[in-house]
């Protein structure tokens, strides 16, 4: 039984939902999203609820089952509230800048990076060695957020890098002199 596809989305105030097809449209205050589900899964939509069914218990409908709730859902929370991930820049002379919606990043390369935000994307800077990535498409906002840590992953000596805020680095012990 897939106890996530069972439970039902509320709809909050200002998101609209419509199914064209194997497409799923959410409009909402922060935008619009759009992405199709499996054919087998049925979508209703009663007012503010939207529940999902499936034709049978086999496991492949199940994981499919559950998985369409789950993107309907964060498509649903995206447009409504938006999703953030934050990330913080540790190191000597590592720093960020926005110039438009582009971001450049100095850490310890002999050129800057620069990363350009995708549609639906922003970057914020906060202080120059914080970045703050928002968007309304959950999945997008995450992938960026991964691109801008691969350019300098922390490392495991001293923790140099760029990762999340509240990311724990294991730390290495270093050579000792004996």
């Amino acid at each position: 039984m897939s106890r996530i596809g069972n439970k039902i989305i509320t709809l909050p105030a200002g998101v609209e939902v419509k199914q064209e097809g194997a497409n799923v449209t959410v409009k909402g205050a922060k935008g619009e999203l759009t992405r199709s589900i499996s054919s087998q899964i049925e979508m209703e939509v009663n007012g503010t609820e939207v529940s999902f069914k499936r034709p049978n218990d086999s496991k492949e409908m199940k994981t499919i089952h559950g998985t369409t709730r789950a993107n309907v859902n964060n498509m649903v929370v995206g447009v409504s509230e938006g999703f953030k991930k934050e990330l913080e820049m540790i190191g000597v002379g590592y720093r960020a800048q926005l110039q438009g919606n582009k971001l450049v990043l100095s850490v310890g390369k002999s050129h800057p990076d620069e990363v350009t935000a995708p549609e639906g994307v922003t970057f914020e800077v906060p202080d120059a060695t914080h970045i703050n990535v928002s968007g309304a498409n959950k999945e997008v906002v995450g992938q960026m957020a991964a691109f801008i840590r691969s350019r300098r992953s922390p490392e495991p000596y001293k923790g140099k890098g760029i990762r999340y805020v509240g990311e724990y680095v294991r730390r290495k012990e270093g050579k000792t002199g004996k």
